[in-house]
């Protein structure tokens, strides 16, 4: 009798042992998930407050001051990007200027955010088809990436002349 309940005390502490290591195994996959989730949420996040700054642009150097325009007087393809004098995100004034736009951001939990932007004239047909000429339509494609997520976050954004 005596070895029956000594085999059954032991396949009880097993099976205990395999609940509990089930268990520790989900409740770590729960926590790793949940920081998994707020480092996307913070890489979102960034690349939305990018996209509020550049909402607050005029479309072209052109347009700055505001008047009727034809598309061939916009900026080129090939300037499309910061100019002369335009050092960093503070002096940028129109869309393009952030073509090529590149940073870094460390926070407290997450270090080495790369946030970078592109600016490209798009077809006024099909937003995602670049167009090697000047038109009334700019895609904004912002990439946020770091080597804590295994997918960057892409947001866009289609411009018109007349959005703001």
């Amino acid at each position: 009798m005596s070895g029956i309940n000594s085999l059954l005390s032991i396949a009880a502490i097993f099976l205990f042992s395999l609940i509990s290591l089930r268990f520790n195994s989900v409740a770590l996959q729960n926590m790793q998930l949940e920081i998994e989730n707020k480092v996307y949420l913070t890489a979102f996040s960034l690349g939305d407050d990018l996209l509020e700054k550049i909402k607050q642009r005029a479309f072209d150097e052109q347009t700055i001051v505001f008047r009727s325009i034809n598309p061939e007087e916009l900026t080129q393809t090939s300037d499309l990007g910061p100019d002369a004098g335009e050092n960093s995100a503070s002096d940028f004034d129109d869309l393009d200027d952030y073509k090529g736009y590149n940073m870094t951001v460390s926070l407290p939990h997450v270090e080495g955010f790369v946030v970078q932007s592109d600016v490209n004239y798009v077809q006024e047909d099909n937003y995602d088809e670049i167009s090697n000429i000047q038109t009334f339509y700019k895609r904004v494609d912002i990439t946020v990436s770091s080597d804590y997520i295994n997918h960057p976050v892409h947001l866009s954004f289609v411009f018109t002349l007349h959005s703001k």
